[in-house]
């Protein structure tokens, strides 16, 4: 049985792709599971790893508070975040969603995207994710994706 086709991360798109998948999707911070998901959305473009969006009926809304953070995407639009609170820690700006994306990217409308490198694990099946490097980028890297990633030091760091 073989493992998913290495992809190229410079094969990817731009302007960015949204295609879905039927992988189970997890992200664990400090033994809490705060999502499960069996598929999503994966938004693939030219020189990111994939940024995976889980569905939000799958997402532990319990442990996340809202921010007043925002940012935009040429792309997709307008996204919001979440700070993540279990007992006294807080980690910032963990997750992010568009709630009312352009047209290219209507699929991804509520669901949510992680920062791999803000928790402690997230999962594509059963394989632990390495984090895109930096703080803006939140791509997830498994081990059938290859770079150079734009993102920090020792990537393309743009």
């Amino acid at each position: 049985m073989s493992g998913p086709a290495v992809e190229s991360v410079w094969d990817y798109p731009r302007p960015p792709r949204v295609e879905p998948t039927g992988s189970r999707l997890r992200v664990i911070h400090a033994g809490h599971t705060l999502a499960d998901a069996s598929g999503g959305y994966r938004v693939l473009e030219t020189s990111h790893p994939p940024c995976y969006y889980l569905p939000p009926a799958s997402i532990d809304w319990t442990c996340l508070e809202e921010s007043t953070t925002q940012t935009y995407c040429e792309f997709k639009g307008v996204a919001r975040y979440w700070h993540l609170r279990l007992g006294d820690t807080l980690v910032a700006d963990v997750c992010w969603c568009y709630d009312t994306p352009t047209a290219s990217h209507a699929n991804i409308a509520g669901h949510v995207s992680f920062y791999a490198g803000r928790v402690d694990a997230c999962y594509v099946d059963d394989e632990r994710v390495q984090p895109q490097t930096g703080n803006f980028y939140g791509g997830w890297i498994t081990g059938n994706i290859r770079g150079p990633f734009k993102g920090g030091p020792g990537t393309l760091g743009w």
